[in-house]
């Protein structure tokens, strides 16, 4: 099938989204399942009745400031000979998560008007044109990362790598979301986006209809492996699926769900463990704030989404300490840490990408504070924003987080927290980026 029958066809792939609002039903009957019979549809209904969406309304002059201090990250960190932007403030290396969060941050600022139509398409078509170009895995599909200013394959300590790292599903369908967005409403960089797809082999990365990524073994050789947790998973399947890719079983929040009771909040997780799948169950804020924000919830992502909110409200409640948990980089050593609602059977979990103990990074995150408050704009989502405000340096962009334990600035500067700060002020402002058609 060719890349423009594919769109043709996606709209139809718009029934299985619409599809999941009949299966939220079995949310509940799951919950039954993972946790007795303390849940019913009807508790159900009744725990979610305040989980309300903030209409959308336009930016307050503060906001709008904010958005443009956002803004200042990217105009520092672009590359204008290959059109990427640094992952971390002066770091020339991205990862595809990286870049597509400054294409999103692109979007959004053409949407907020920040940027002029020019500067806008400008800078799409040469990111485009660059990634039609660049290296791939075996040939295949992208690197999990690349210099941003000579485009070689690296790992992730920015050395260059022949072979390459492999490749991330999860990240490459981050990346489809903006293009999905180019093509469904910018139709002048439809050809752009073709060529970039033409430039992939994406078989490799969908095997029964899930994603797959690739990793370089010890020994030199390449390991395939099924990718993805609950959220990460489902969210990046739904950029491949209006591509008309099939993801049907990526795509199914209900295959490993279960319940875990958070502090009387029963918060979803995948029932697939790091000791015997080998990747960790990550329970954050990200996945469900950029599918809100990108997409639109469906009925159950919504739900999901609200209960993974609500448990750290009732953080605060319990502790007094502000909780907007998400994925972050540091400041410091080992620059990199999972801040989690819920991971490897331990609530309030934080570790790194190894699994190691990271507690003392704990980490109020400014992109999560700010994604709340924009989905929801609940009396404690505004006193994380009153925190978050504070978190920013005006000249450079906004720091990734507070510590808690410390209760300084994590001053990491990146591409993902001021992109995703981007795209949450300018979904306030104009609904869902994700729209399809005019």
């Amino acid at each position: 099938m060719s890349f423009k029958q594919g769109l043709v066809r996606a709209r139809s792939h718009l029934i299985f989204l619409t599809g999941l609002v009949t299966a939220f039903g079995m949310v509940g009957w799951l919950e039954g399942i993972s946790m007795g019979n303390a849940a019913t549809p009807e508790t159900l209904i009744e725990a979610s009745a305040d989980a309300k969406i903030a209409p959308s309304r336009p930016l307050t002059a503060q906001e709008m400031a904010w958005a443009k201090t956002a803004w200042r990250y990217f105009q520092n960190n672009t590359i204008p000979a290959t059109g990427l932007v640094n992952s971390v403030d002066n770091y020339n290396a991205s990862t595809l998560w990286d870049t597509a969060s400054y294409l999103m941050a692109v979007i959004a600022a053409q949407r907020l008007g920040i940027i002029e139509q020019d500067e806008f398409d400008a800078r799409i078509f040469k990111a485009l044109d660059t990634l039609a170009a660049i290296p791939l895995f075996e040939g295949k599909l992208p690197n999990k990362s690349y210099n941003t200013v000579s485009l070689q394959m690296v790992d992730y300590t920015n050395q260059p790598t022949e072979k390459g790292i492999g490749w991330s599903a999860i990240d490459i369908g981050r990346l489809l979301v903006p293009l999905n967005v180019l093509t469904w409403n910018y139709p002048q960089h439809t050809a752009s986006v073709k060529r970039v797809m033409e430039h992939w082999n994406t078989k490799p990365m969908l095997v029964n209809g899930v994603l797959q990524g690739a990793a370089v073994t010890d020994k030199g050789e390449t390991k395939y492996l099924q990718e993805g947790r609950l959220g990460y998973e489902e969210y990046a399947a739904k950029s491949f699926n209006l591509m008309g890719l099939d993801v049907s079983n990526s795509l199914r929040y209900t295959d490993f769900l279960k319940f875990v009771n958070i502090s009387g909040v029963k918060v979803a997780t995948d029932s697939r463990s790091a000791q015997q799948y080998g990747a960790h169950n990550y329970v954050v804020s990200e996945p469900y704030i950029l599918d809100g924000v990108e997409f639109g919830w469906d009925h159950i992502s919504q739900e999901l989404a609200w209960r993974v909110y609500k448990a750290q409200e009732k953080r605060f409640e319990e502790t007094g300490v502000l909780t907007a948990v998400s994925e972050d980089n540091l400041d410091q050593p080992p620059y990199f840490v999972y801040n989690t609602v819920f991971t490897d059977g331990k609530v309030w979990n934080a570790i790194t990408e190894k699994g190691a103990d990271a507690s003392q990074f704990k980490t109020l995150s400014t992109k999560a504070a700010f994604g709340w408050h924009m989905l929801y704009e609940t009396d404690y989502t505004k006193q994380l924003l009153a925190t978050a405000a504070t978190l920013a340096n005006p000249e450079r962009g906004w720091y990734s987080g507070l510590y808690e334990v410390s209760g300084k600035p994590n001053k990491a500067i990146t591409a993902n927290t001021n992109g995703i700060i981007l795209e949450a002020l300018a979904y306030k402002q104009t609904g869902k980026l994700m729209r399809l058609g005019k």
